[in-house]
């Protein structure tokens, strides 16, 4: 086995980091081809497409004498480089960035932690090198170094910072590359990054799972009235801010598993749909949550979510003098024909320049005016792309995983904290349907997969602050100990039955 991979993982991640490709650009779009000649040397290399989009995913495949086979993966976009001020220009090239953040730091004094950090020499900058380009040329190393009989399969897709486009177009595909090369897929390995500002230790883990995510929405119909007779009417402001109050870190949406916990539901967007001044109350509002679970499926969700809100708008009734009726965007859609609703989503996915929960609250809102129904009233439903939680399921095989870590000093956590790709290629906790029905835009504004269902892990790098100009990764970890671990979980991984 070589042993020269810290070397080859610092040379591959700085080059990565090097070759922009902030989300949605054409530098992203770029990025897949050159990838893939950069990679000719390991095996069969081939990209596939992103149904209706530029961008490509990248596979390489280095065949060993099993076809027990370890998937290597993660996102290669990264987001914009405006925080960077006067530094953008640099901020694809880490050794030149860091003595002037430095230089910056010593200067304004403001984030000590990080000039501490970059002093010590042990932590470097750059955008996307933590998130996650350190991770990915960890796994290209690792690819590189193993001797053992295991295939291994790497797969770099896009668009992981906005809707995963590309691991939800990879991940149903796995089974089909599966059985046209002959592979007998065992794990996938995740190679994304983990956040820490403490001394690394929470950042030196496998994750044996992946946190799921849900948009919760309200869709806030009220009665206008005159400002001078507000008693009259039902105040749509008045009624969000009850919700608000309701949801905003809510115990009954967040999870707790062990010591892990998925961080309680915080309010991300809430205004009404007035366009300027005047006295008259607003008509209608519109909200929306991030919500994070460990085993809670979205139909578990949104039951929690309809509770929250009846128990809100039986506050509000009493303070209004009038009944509040709570409904979800299912039970809404069930009230119009199907062509119509089809009508409905395809011309909001039609409109240009809009996000996934704008073009949600379009749909609401259309299907609402359309549902014959008057206000007041509250539509509880989801906003945006599902991700959900998955976890490893295979007690003697998630064993060998921990076990090989542990040999290097590596713990296990149940869940990996952050949004990730596992999603979609994991085990998912419960299915979709939910989602889908209370979703306005599932199937016109985006496509989405049943989870690929194969065991999956993320091992990663670890840092601070990614997603910020300070962006660092801890080098020692990344370059020298993560692809000796790499290579420890697959060897023990090849060898288990």
């Amino acid at each position: 086995m070589r042993n020269d991979w810290a070397a080859r993982a610092r040379d591959i991640a700085l080059t990565l980091a090097s070759w922009p490709s902030v989300t949605g650009t054409a530098e992203e779009a770029a990025f897949a081809p050159r990838l893939a000649q950069s990679l000719a040397h390991i095996g069969t290399v081939w990209t596939t497409p992103i149904p209706g989009d530029p961008r490509r995913n990248v596979l390489a495949l280095k065949r060993g004498r099993s076809r027990r086979t370890i998937v290597l993966t993660g996102h290669y976009d990264v987001v914009p480089v405006d925080d960077y001020g006067d530094l953008a220009e640099l901020a694809f090239d880490p050794e030149r960035l860091l003595p002037m953040i430095i230089e910056r730091l010593r200067r304004s004094g403001e984030n000590p932690l990080a000039l501490a950090d970059f002093e010590s020499g042990e932590f470097l900058p750059g955008r996307g090198l933590l998130d996650m380009k350190a991770g990915l040329a960890a796994g290209l190393a690792a690819i590189e170094a193993y001797q053992g009989d295991a295939s291994l399969l790497f797969l770099a897709v896009a668009d992981e910072e906005e809707r995963s486009a590309g691991a939800r177009a990879a991940a149903p595909e796995l089974s089909a590359i599966a059985a046209e090369h002959d592979l007998d897929i065992a794990l996938v390995i995740n190679l994304d990054a983990i956040s820490d500002q403490g001394d690394g230790a929470a950042g030196r883990v496998v994750a044996l799972g992946s946190i799921g995510k849900q948009l919760i929405t309200a869709f806030v119909v009220g009665r206008q009235t005159h400002a001078c007779y507000p008693e009259d009417g039902a105040n749509a402001a008045y009624l969000g801010a009850e919700l608000l109050t309701e949801f905003e870190l809510a115990p009954e949406l967040a999870e707790t598993t062990g010591s892990e916990v998925a961080a309680p539901p915080t309010a991300l967007h809430a205004k009404d749909l007035k366009t300027g001044y005047n006295v008259t109350t607003p008509a209608q509002c519109w909200l929306y949550w991030n919500s994070l679970q460990h085993r809670r499926t979205a139909a578990d969700v949104m039951d929690v979510a309809l509770v929250l809100a009846r128990r809100a708008m039986t506050r509000a009734a009493r303070r209004i003098g009038r009944d509040i009726p709570v409904m979800t965007y299912a039970e809404l859609a069930r009230r119009l024909p199907q062509a119509e609703m089809a009508r409905i989503a395809a011309e909001a996915a039609g409109l240009p320049g809009l996000d996934l929960p704008e073009r949600a609250k379009r749909v609401t809102a259309e299907a609402f005016a359309a549902s014959g129904l008057s206000g007041p009233a509250v539509v509880m439903g989801f906003g945006a792309i599902p991700y959900p939680a998955v976890a490893l399921s295979d007690a003697p095989l998630e064993d060998v995983i921990v076990k090989a870590a542990a040999a290097h000093g590596v713990s296990a956590i149940r869940y990996f904290p952050g949004i990730s790709d596992m999603s979609f290629f994991g085990e998912a906790q419960g299915d979709l349907a939910a989602a889908a029905a209370n979703t306005p835009i599932a199937g016109s504004c985006f496509l989405m997969p049943e989870p690929a269902g194969y065991p999956s892990i993320n091992i990663g790098p670890w840092g601070r602050d990614y997603h910020h100009w300070l962006e660092r990764l801890h080098a020692p970890y990344a370059f020298e100990t993560l692809p000796r671990v790499l290579l420890s979980v697959i060897d023990a991984v090849q060898k288990a039955r």
